[in-house]
């Protein structure tokens, strides 16, 4: 249950320039990014800009992004809440549409205690025991982190079938690795932090970059499996300013940038983000055109 490859893209949301969804371009891309590296593409999530998407831009998003990869790739979708009936009530409805597993963020901003957060995604689970879930642990969006001994306990639970590891945090990471089993899959949440954690026993990541070089990730990865050590690291250190300058401001403020860059109209962001500034722009510029991607 639930194996979504290697690369999980963590798609942007396109929007037109009135500020709405823009569905067929969401299509588009999502079909590109297929094409390119990624196996499975995650629908709102951070990356797509979920805390200012209502319930029902989501479920459209799902619906379309489902028919532009249908046959081709997978669709997890992000349906976390801080609200555990609201989480569950999203779970369900995607689960109808024939989604293929649903990544559920630690509840931002309530900060429960480590017997919340297990309860909180057991019922999730429980609600849907057809749905792959996997965990996403980002203590420095959610202010709540989200530690090894609780995600020990949640691996118990037939349908949670891995966890979106963004703590930064190699012995954390290195410590679920040691006490979950084999077939519990773990994802680096960080693009910079992909080759570390494959050392120490992940599967691969739910990658912002891949929107530009999902090919070169997926080579990393297939490279550090079949022990081609030296070629992996050279990818990644080829990629890594790219992997640093779209972090320079808050996600996905750079990365919509970069895409508008390369030539994708994906339009701006939604307030409070903005888009990128005159700095962040010349210095995506400057590594796009080093990485000959313009």
């Amino acid at each position: 249950m639930g194996d979504f490859g290697t690369v999980i893209t963590a798609m942007i949301t396109p929007f037109t320039p009135e500020g709405n969804v823009n569905y067929d371009l969401a299509g588009k891309l999502a079909s590109h990014l297929v094409d390119n590296g990624t196996d499975t593409v995650l629908v709102c999530g951070t990356t797509g800009e979920s805390p200012t998407l209502s319930w029902d831009e989501e479920y459209q998003l799902f619906v379309e992004v489902l028919q532009a990869v249908s046959g081709k790739a997978q669709v997890i979708a992000g349906c976390g809440s801080n609200s555990t009936t609201e989480a569950i009530t999203a779970t369900q409805k995607a689960a109808k549409l024939g989604v293929h597993g649903s990544l559920q963020v630690v509840p931002y901003y309530n900060k429960p205690p480590q017997s919340g957060l297990y309860n909180h995604f057991q019922a999730i689970a429980k609600s849907c025991p057809d749905m792959p879930v996997l965990l996403y642990n980002v203590p420095s969006r959610t202010g709540q982190n989200l530690i090894p001994e609780t995600v020990v306990r949640l691996a118990e639970i037939d349908n949670i079938v891995g966890i979106k590891e963004a703590s930064g945090n190699l012995d954390q990471t290195s410590e679920i690795c040691r006490l979950t089993p084999q077939e519990f899959k773990i994802y680096s949440g960080d693009d910079s932090l992909t080759l570390p954690l494959l050392a120490i026993g992940a599967k691969g990541v739910v990658s912002v970059a891949s929107h530009l070089v999902g090919n070169q990730i997926k080579k990393m990865i297939e490279s550090f499996s079949l022990g081609q050590i030296k070629t992996a690291t050279e990818i990644h250190l080829q990629l890594f300013p790219l992997f640093k300058a779209l972090f320079l401001t808050a996600n996905p403020i750079p990365v919509k940038q970069a895409l508008k860059i390369t030539g994708w109209d994906v339009g701006s962001l939604r307030l409070p983000l903005l888009e990128a500034d005159m700095e962040v722009c010349q210095k995506l510029k400057t590594v796009l055109c080093e990485m000959k991607l313009i």
